[in-house]
């Protein structure tokens, strides 16, 4: 421990480098504090050649390192190695370059998600992926995540905005992938670093696609007696061939507890509600709008609500954007599960995890992007009782096999982490887990970058697989499969 902390200083100035427990603390964890660790050490460093030195030096002594942008990821993904270190990204965090004619900014990792649009509006431009924490995640962040949030539905993921990213390698190489045209030659790689979850390399530059605000926008809620219904409306929206820049269901929980934390007009007596937003031109939102309206009535809405001003507006969107901390009003504790599956199954995987909420005794908050089919279930426990975790994580896992078995997938924004390693068992063969780690090998020879994340070993899967599988009957045998 001296020695490594002599050679941290030694490539960086002395007050980059942290290792005093209390110093420490603040890094034990991301959003997902359930699950914490100290690490040996922290650094900050503020110049780029100081990654790479870090870097040479790690991967030449096999030095875990954890790189960890604002601590708002859901999946443990940023929680440090007890034998490693973090490599925080926080004073990256400048914008670097606006360029309003190729509506692209290029940006550092430690820039919040919402300063970029901020530093754009008076263009007329933004940033359009806006996960629910964008007041305080940053860029780098995102890209590790692959992050979306409301608007993703009609502007896609962060995947789909990026244009060019600069990475540092595990052993220190500096390179370029992408670039400033919308495509790029050879072989996607940018698209293979978005979603790796730092297991690839650091991100210490990105290239942002900047996009012009619509002329208009406006939201309609409307309110359900029934999930199932709620459901099919959403499926019949897309099916009717709308495209909304944001479709977003809440249940009677979650409306509840964002009333009360936003005070937002939500109808407090509905099962569900859904948010629908449209933007483009002023007649052809006109038109949608009312169009849409009509649907969701003849869907079973019993109530309809059209934003008539901006104001109200991003009233409806207050809630839901204010549902996570809204948790805090009516549980000690929340676990945010991120899964997703097609849109038909909405009504029936909804009653599932109704009937999976009873059967574990735990209250379950539903919110999320209904247009995609991303769910966010936020099952609520009091981390002070024992054994109400260990009931808690179980209840996650088989929510998670719910939608892999509803012909989706387990994770959506959030990544893997270390939260679904043993459901990544579930969705993927062995064969295919291989790839993941050949692929993982080509980059980090050495498995210095986060390791033990986002990739369970073969021989946890086995070992996961033989205790889970009952004589050889998958749950939820009633659900259609693809």
């Amino acid at each position: 421990m001296p020695e490594l902390l002599t050679e941290l200083r030694r490539l960086l100035p002395p007050d980059c480098v942290l290792s005093d427990a209390e110093a420490l603390r603040p890094y034990e964890c991301d959003g997902l504090s359930a699950y914490r660790e100290l690490p040996l050490a922290v650094v900050i460093p503020t110049e780029v050649d100081q990654i790479c030195d870090v870097m040479r030096y790690c991967t030449t002594y096999g030095l875990p390192v954890v790189a960890r942008g604002a601590g708002t990821s859901l999946s443990g993904g940023a929680r440090p190695h007890k034998d490693g270190i973090v490599l925080s990204l926080a004073r990256f965090n400048r914008i670097l370059v606006i360029d309003p004619k190729n509506r692209t900014a290029c940006v550092q990792p430690g820039v919040r998600n919402l300063a970029i649009s901020e530093a754009v509006a008076h263009l007329g431009l933004y940033y359009a992926p806006d996960p629910s924490s964008q007041i305080a995640c940053s860029i780098g962040g995102n890209v590790a995540e692959n992050a979306g949030g409301v608007h993703c539905l009609k502007y896609g993921l962060t995947v789909h905005n990026v244009l060019k990213l600069e990475v540092v390698l595990a052993d220190g190489e500096r390179v370029t992938l992408g670039g400033d045209t919308p495509d790029a030659p050879g072989y996607d790689l940018l698209a293979l670093l978005n979603g790796s979850e730092g297991m690839l390399g650091i991100v210490t530059e990105i290239t942002v696609r900047l996009l012009p605000r619509p002329a208009t926008a406006q939201a309609l809620l409307a309110a359900f007696d029934d999930v199932t219904q709620a459901g099919d409306a959403v499926a019949a929206v897309i099916g009717g061939g709308f495209v909304p820049a944001g479709l977003e269901m809440m249940d009677n929980l979650a409306i509840r507890a964002a009333e009360e934390f936003a005070g937002c007009g939500y109808p407090v007596d509905a099962n569900s509600i859904l948010i629908c937003e449209l933007d483009g031109t002023e007649p052809e939102v006109s038109q949608q709008i009312e169009q849409v309206s009509n649907l969701l009535v003849e869907k079973g809405a019993r109530e309809v609500r059209i934003a008539r001003s901006e104001e109200e507006r991003l009233r409806f969107w207050s809630g839901r954007k204010n549902a996570f901390p809204a948790m805090g009003r009516i549980s000690p504790d929340y676990y945010c599960i991120d899964g997703t599956i097609p849109r038909y199954q909405l009504g029936h995987v909804l009653k599932e995890i109704s009937s999976l909420s009873k059967k574990f005794g735990l209250r379950v908050a539903n919110v999320f992007h209904a247009g995609d089919g991303n769910l966010h279930p936020l099952i609520l426990y009091d981390a002070s009782k024992p054994d109400e975790f260990r009931r808690t994580e179980q209840l996650g896992g088989q929510i998670l096999e719910l939608c892999v078995h509803a012909g989706g997938t387990i994770t959506g924004e959030h990544g893997v982490g270390v939260e679904k390693l043993n459901e990544m068992c579930v969705q993927f063969s062995k064969q295919e887990l291989q790839q993941f780690h050949a692929l993982k090998k080509a980059f980090d020879p050495n498995g210095v970058l986060n390791p033990g994340k986002a990739v369970p070993t073969l021989a946890r899967c086995a070992e996961f697989n033989a205790m889970h599988v009952h004589a050889g009957q998958l749950p939820f045998p009633e659900i259609e499969r693809f």
